[in-house]
């Protein structure tokens, strides 16, 4: 079992800028996925941005890309996400999510393991 707790959001103004964290716990030893996903009220989680274990391969979204930089250090169990120039339709719950192999895949049905999510809130 993994367990992951997401930190660092809250509410920002268009432009602004917010960095989450991911913090995972437990058997955490086997290399991975790493990605963030979010969601709004009615709709689906999204794909946002994914790294692989060694951090030699990172995927994002096209919505998000260019504004958001996903790392992680696997030293410390930890992933962030950089969120520049955010825009109100940035506004979910932000999740990071973990899963076993190496492609950094889009479909939320293949991690196995999800945090509780995070609020963020951009404001025009």
């Amino acid at each position: 079992q993994v367990q992951l707790v997401e930190s660092g959001g809250g509410q920002v103004q268009a432009g602004g800028s917010l960095r989450l964290s991911c913090a995972a716990s437990g058997r955490t030893s086997s290399p991975g996925v790493m990605a963030w996903f979010r969601r709004t009220p009615g709709k689906e989680r999204e794909f946002i941005a994914g790294i692989n274990w060694s951090g030699g391969n990172t995927n994002y979204a096209d919505s998000v890309r260019g504004r958001f930089i996903t790392t992680r250090d696997d030293a410390k169990n930890m992933g962030t996400l950089q969120m520049n120039s955010l825009k109100p339709e940035d506004t979910a719950t932000y999740y990071c999510a973990v899963r076993q192999g190496r492609v950094v895949a889009a479909a939320p049905s293949l991690y196995e393991y999800w945090g509780q999510g995070t609020q963020v809130t951009v404001s025009s």
